[in-house]
């Protein structure tokens, strides 16, 4: 067992240094959120950086507008794509369509600006399928006022934003209960089977023509402008002038048809989102388009070393870091009744907060994104299994043993050492692999907050609706997930008293 500890202390020693290790003052952070357009406008802002021979790195998909938005007020990216109306309402919880100056002005108490307005309105609109919207007599969102029983497929972000489902449903009096939140890639398959009717979408999506659907008429002028343009820390353009001159001439190049192209290319034409963003610029020549491949192609890409060392990385250090803690943790709730509730009772609060609720916290409070957070909201969810099964093993011990200890003259020291551990171990050893395999699978989450690992495939396969790119992401995870449980059940059976007897017979 001790050997194992080292192994995972060594794991956590490599992982924090990465984590410590500070982001180059000369490398501008961009980010995106997790959707099409956003991971394409992303990567055109990436791109057009390089080009200006400026350092750049691409924060991509993370999450929704809350936890983007909070890693831009910490100071962990330095700009990412964002629209008029998100801004307005979803952040500074303003009315009407402000201009530009408008919202600088609200910005700027945050050390945040809006520039470079890309040229295309993306805005919030309802959707049918032709043929069923014709059907009912459905043109505008009023419309659906008198078809109580069609089923909505929304978002989880349009769900909740003011200027989502809760501001359409009350400015339109609509009767429709709040469905379950459906992730916006997977709407457009459900609405194409017959399984829900009406979905949000966005006006620049690329699906809207190919499933054949009508955008419901916002009769009642309720969204407003959504207006493409870069949200940023205010001295971006003192800290990389270079890279901000090459961001000002994309202002006013791509226009809503150029954009639904630029979608098109990677959610119909299977580019990659970097490949869709290198036909922004003119001298792109015309065979840069990367395109996705099969299962096998996409499974063991280029990038299945990086992001199976990341996965390693998170899931490991932050075990590591479990083992550490948790053990000693259970140690004392075993020998101390009174503190023992408190620590189980704490530990166990902890696995009810959602991870991406965790994150969005943990950006705040570290002021980073990537590793850190992911490190530290992994390390909190192992706990509870080592810090359970350790209290187990500890308060499991025969009372005639502990006798015999004390029959020895064995301190308190000696007989946690030699007698108690030793016996508890093969408990100890159960709940580090049970954390272990839990880790293995909500490291896919921390792709979320630009950790990497195999979750990175995954939440891109997500945005595509791309099962091929999923899969890949899924299938790495669940083999380290059983090969961890593999290793740990071998070290479960070798850490039993009649094991190691057996051993030194």
């Amino acid at each position: 067992m001790r050997g194992a500890v080292r192994t995972l202390v060594s794991a956590a020693l490599v992982a924090l240094a990465l984590a410590a290790a500070p982001a180059s003052a000369e490398t501008l952070r961009v980010g995106s959120k997790r959707f099409t357009e956003s991971y394409i406008l992303g990567e055109v802002v990436l791109q057009a950086a390089e080009r200006a021979g400026v350092r750049a790195t691409h924060k991509a998909g993370l999450g929704g507008t809350g936890i983007v938005f909070a890693a831009l007020e910490a100071g962990a990216i330095d700009l990412y794509p964002e629209y008029t109306g998100t801004i307005a309402r979803e952040i500074l919880g303003l009315e009407g369509n402000p201009s530009i100056d408008e919202l600088n002005a609200a910005l700027a108490t945050r050390g945040l600006a809006v520039g470079v307005p890309l040229g295309f309105n993306n805005t919030y609109a309802l959707a049918m399928r032709e043929r069923h919207a014709q059907a009912l007599g459905v043109r505008t969102i009023s419309d659906l006022a008198r078809h109580p029983d069609v089923r909505l497929g929304l978002g989880p972000e349009f769900i909740a934003r003011p200027d989502g489902w809760p501001g359409v449903k009350a400015a339109y009096g609509l009767p429709h209960p709040t469905p379950p939140a459906l992730d916006h890639g997977l709407a457009y398959e459900a609405i194409a089977a017959g399984r829900i009717d009406v979905m949000d979408i966005y006006s620049t999506d690329a699906k809207i023509a190919r499933f054949g659907l009508r955008v419901l008429a916002d009769d009642r002028g309720f969204f407003p402008q959504y207006d493409a343009v870069l949200l940023h820390r205010h001295d971006v353009p003192e800290r990389f002038p270079a890279a901000w001159r090459a961001l000002q001439a994309l202002e006013g190049r791509i226009d809503a048809e150029r954009m639904i192209k630029l979608n098109a290319a990677a959610e119909i034409e299977g580019r990659t989102f970097a490949a869709a963003a290198r036909l922004v610029f003119d001298d792109a020549p015309a065979d840069a388009a990367a395109t996705r491949g099969s299962l096998r192609n996409a499974l063991f890409g280029g990038d299945l070393g990086r992001l199976t060392r990341e996965h390693l990385v998170l899931v490991f250090a932050s075990l590591a870091a479990a083992v550490l803690t948790g053990v000693p943790l259970g140690v004392v709730a075993a020998k101390a009744p009174a503190i023992g509730q408190a620590v189980m009772a704490a530990v166990g609060v902890i696995q009810t907060v959602p991870a991406l609720a965790l994150f969005a916290f943990l950006i705040a409070v570290m002021g980073t994104i990537g590793v850190g957070p992911a490190l530290v909201a992994l390390f909190l969810y192992a706990l509870l299994p080592i810090v359970r099964n350790t209290h187990a093993g500890i308060a499991g011990i025969r009372r005639t043993m502990r006798e015999a200890a004390l029959a020895l003259g064995l301190g308190v020291r000696d007989r946690l050492l030699l007698i108690e551990l030793p016996l508890a171990a093969p408990a100890i050893v159960a709940g580090v692999k049970t954390s272990a395999v839990i880790n293995v699978g909500t490291a896919t989450i921390a792709a979320f907050i630009g950790a990497g690992g195999y979750g990175e495939r995954i939440v891109q396969g997500l945005a595509l609706n791309d099962t091929n790119l999923m899969l890949a992401g899924a299938l790495p995870a669940a083999a380290l997930a059983i090969l961890a449980q593999a290793v740990f059940e071998v070290l479960e059976r070798w850490a039993s008293p009649v094991a190691r007897a057996g051993v030194g017979s």
